[in-house]
């Protein structure tokens, strides 16, 4: 399985907006419908190649400071596997 490693940028957020959020029960952040903006993405072949990169980007000074994250994320292939044929 194919892996991305995304380093990404944390979008601050206000104390009512978190108030708000907590209070009406819904999440702070949804990255399905507005992903934090991108500074880096590679992508790996397997798990341990993505951790590995993962941790390496996790070094930098921006994401040891909080002000950035790295994210290791699955990709499903859905091509079909070699030697399965359909027929």
């Amino acid at each position: 399985m194919r892996f991305l490693i995304v380093r990404t940028d944390i979008r601050a957020m206000a104390d009512a907006e978190i108030a708000a959020a907590w209070a009406g029960g819904h999440r702070l952040r949804d990255e399905t419908t507005a992903p934090e903006p991108r500074r880096q993405v590679v992508h790996a072949e397997d798990r341990d190649a993505a951790l590995l990169l993962a941790r390496a980007l996790a070094s930098v000074g921006a994401v040891r400071a909080g002000r950035q994250r790295v994210k290791v994320l699955p990709l499903h292939d859905h091509r079909p596997a070699r030697g399965s044929a359909a027929t």
